[in-house]
């Protein structure tokens, strides 16, 4: 049996192709001269029975499809099945491209299919032809679709209408498949459309939140999916039954899910926190249209909505087919396909290998070096606080980059070691002596950094002092709470305002901020120091909201308590756990690959969570911790050594990393 596909190297087409060749057929493929290597691909693909192959070169744009005279004579006669696959599937293309493949591309396959006196020729079309209707659209209709004003609606409806009213007597089926999605066994797909746009968004979520945190999520029309095998199979063994033609055939799932239904049979494939509360879309629908188009026309609620969306990967096109009201029926489909143990599987019983083969292939972000060196090389980056702790660390990371380190500490011989160090494994660096507390030398240390280097691509602002004391200890030392805000935040801020001009002009920054997992937790005797990290913290929030459209990013890191000199005084954290300045880089390390607002552990997500819904639980849970931790011997004027009880050791382990 003769074969001719059009759209052969194309997604469905390859797997229909392996179909064809099953049942020992010939399959004469379309193909532009400039892809003749997708075809070689696909018969790479393919393996045993490739033989069977053929490619026509010609043109979905051209007459006819553009076949030579050569092909068109030797093929003219011998085509049993016309199988006409190509066209755009693709909500974001103009239309005019939508046009001309999709409409006049069905157009010169139908002529050429005439032209070669073919036996019967299939089109595939789609769910989209039926328009926006509302109600359950058969198979037998056609011109009771509605609201075709979307391109891609149109054209798919106009094409089908050209097989049904071009095709001159010659035999013709029509296939409207479901929302395409990958293979139920393998996964396998070749692009990013349909409920695939919303994976972005369940895998920050992951990120964000563990997989047991419920969440609400939105409620809309059912969305027809099916997978790849099974449309090919019913496509397949239709296409070869006897009194069939001159019929369309929906491949569709006859129980398809909602809108939240089908976001959370794949949030729970992909390990990501479900939605158990669902707001259905149509309730807006009490509010007048008019009044509707209205608001989301304004451009400020535009720009937020795209903004928004692009992050999330999602076109906004998209959206107009949240309240999807179509259902269909295909009753004709499933009498074809009696007796074949052909059927369309359920989604939650394929999701997973849907999932999992577009994390591993298909996800955006995999096309992102990930790594370290791939992220800083060439950047130009400063590290204040550099001769010790966190800071030291994190530039000796840096140093096995090739990125350009720029030092900053106030003493020249530490900052010369760190040189040292970092030159040693073959990097950068360069030394800048500033105190940070002194703002005027702040001024100073921007102004001979840009003369050197004209700008700088990420400022870690490590650079900092902690106080330990409690109130009740600091009611005369207004100095502590002068100086440790000096530091920590107009010195940091000094910094930001000096380098962000160059970076907004270069439309490129990333600014790190080490802060304290105390602004998290409240942590009593910290009072001088959470302060100084809270104003910083929340200038960074209110600096990101205007950067935003500039890609100038700010990371905030909730550090939990290091191992750093800054807490050498404080005897009693000798016994309690802490991170080592390693692992505490690392945390940095993370924050420039990735790039997000802020990085914390879960204990310190957990605590912001309870100041915010049970703030009485939290001061009492922080009290308990005050009165069990005294001040150190340093803060309260003695000299004695600092014992440690073991019920101290064990609160400290059970609350990991909070300072005490």
């Amino acid at each position: 049996m003769n074969y001719f596909v059009t759209g052969g190297t194309g997604f469905i087409g390859r797997f229909l192709v392996e179909k064809l060749l099953a049942r020992g057929g010939t399959v004469h493929v379309l193909v532009r001269e400039s892809s003749l290597d997708k075809l070689e691909a696909l018969k790479e693909r393919v393996g045993a029975g490739a033989e069977r192959i053929h490619p026509v070169v010609g043109d979905l744009t051209q007459a006819a499809l553009g076949l030579s005279d050569n092909d068109q004579a030797a093929l003219t006669g011998k085509i049993d099945h016309f199988f006409h696959l190509a066209a755009i599937y693709d909500l974001q293309a103009d239309a005019d491209s939508q046009e001309r493949a999709n409409v006049e591309g069905t157009r010169a396959a139908v002529v050429c299919a005439q032209n070669l006196k073919a036996g019967c020729f299939h089109h595939v079309s789609s769910i989209a032809a039926a328009g926006l209707y509302r109600g359950t659209f058969r198979e037998d209709m056609f011109e009771e679709a509605e609201h075709l004003d979307n391109p891609y609606l149109r054209t798919k409806h106009l094409a089908e209408k050209v097989v049904r009213d071009e095709s001159n007597g010659m035999a013709w089926k029509v296939y409207r498949p479901g929302m395409v999605v990958g293979h139920s066994q393998t996964g396998e797909i070749d692009k990013i459309d349909g409920p695939y746009y919303f994976f972005k968004l369940l895998q920050k979520l992951r990120r964000t939140l563990p997989p047991w945190m419920p969440t609400i999520g939105v409620e809309g029309g059912r969305m027809n999916i099916v997978p790849v095998d099974y449309v090919v199979n019913a496509m397949d063994h239709i296409a070869h039954s006897a009194e069939v033609d001159t019929q369309c055939f929906h491949l569709t799932d006859p129980e398809p899910a909602k809108v939240g239904e089908v976001m959370n049979i794949f949030a729970e494939a992909g390990h990501a926190p479900k939605m158990a509360m669902r707001i259905d879309a149509r309730m807006f629908a009490f509010v007048p249209k008019m009044i509707r188009d209205g608001i989301t026309k304004l451009p400020p609620v535009q720009r937020i909505r795209n903004a928004i969306l692009q992050d999330m990967g999602i076109p906004p096109e998209t959206l107009k087919f949240l309240n999807y009201p179509t259902k269909f029926d295909n009753r004709d489909t499933e009498r074809a396909l009696k007796g074949s143990d052909i059927a369309c599987p359920p989604l939650q019983t394929y999701a997973a290998k849907v999932w999992d083969y577009w994390e591993r292939n298909l996800d955006p972000e995999l096309s992102i070096d990930r790594t370290l060196r791939g992220r800083v090389a060439g950047k130009i980056i400063m590290v204040t606080g550099a001769t010790s702790g966190i800071g030291k660390a994190t530039a000796l990371k840096l140093g096995e980059t090739n990125a350009k380190i720029l030092l900053v500490a106030r003493t020249p011989e530490n900052l010369e070691e760190t040189k040292y160090e970092i030159e040693q494994m073959g990097g950068e660096a360069h030394i800048y002596r500033c105190d940070i507390s002194d703002t005027s030398d702040c001024d100073r240390l921007v102004q001979e950094v840009l003369q050197d280097h004209g700008y700088i691509d990420v400022l870690i602002n490590n650079a900092g002092r902690s106080i330990r004391r409690s109130l009740a200890l600091s009611f005369d030392r207004f100095h502590d709470f002068e100086r440790t805000m000096q530091l920590n935040y107009f010195g940091a801020l000094k910094l930001i305002l000096g380098f962000s001009p160059a970076m907004l002009e270069r439309k490129s920054g990333h600014i790190i901020n080490i802060s304290s997992i105390g602004v998290l937790t409240k942590a009593p005797r910290f009072s001088a120091y959470v302060a100084s990290k809270s104003a910083l913290d929340s200038f960074s929030r209110c600096a990101a909201a205007e950067f935003s459209d500039r890609n100038v990013k700010f990371t905030t890191i909730n550090m939990p308590l290091v191992k750093t000199p800054m807490i050498g005084p404080t005897k009693i954290y000798d016994s309690v756990p802490t991170l080592t300045p390693e692992e505490a880089a690392d945390m940095v390390c993370e924050a420039i690959i990735n790039q997000p607002k802020r990085i914390a552990t879960r204990l310190g997500i957990f605590a912001q969570v309870m100041n915010a819904v049970a703030p009485q639980m939290s001061e009492i849970i922080m009290n308990t911790g005050f009165k069990m931790f005294p001040d150190s011997s340093a803060a309260q004027g003695k000299d004695k050594k600092e014992a440690i009880s073991s019920e101290q050791v064990a609160f400290a382990a059970l609350m990991r990393g909070i300072y005490w």
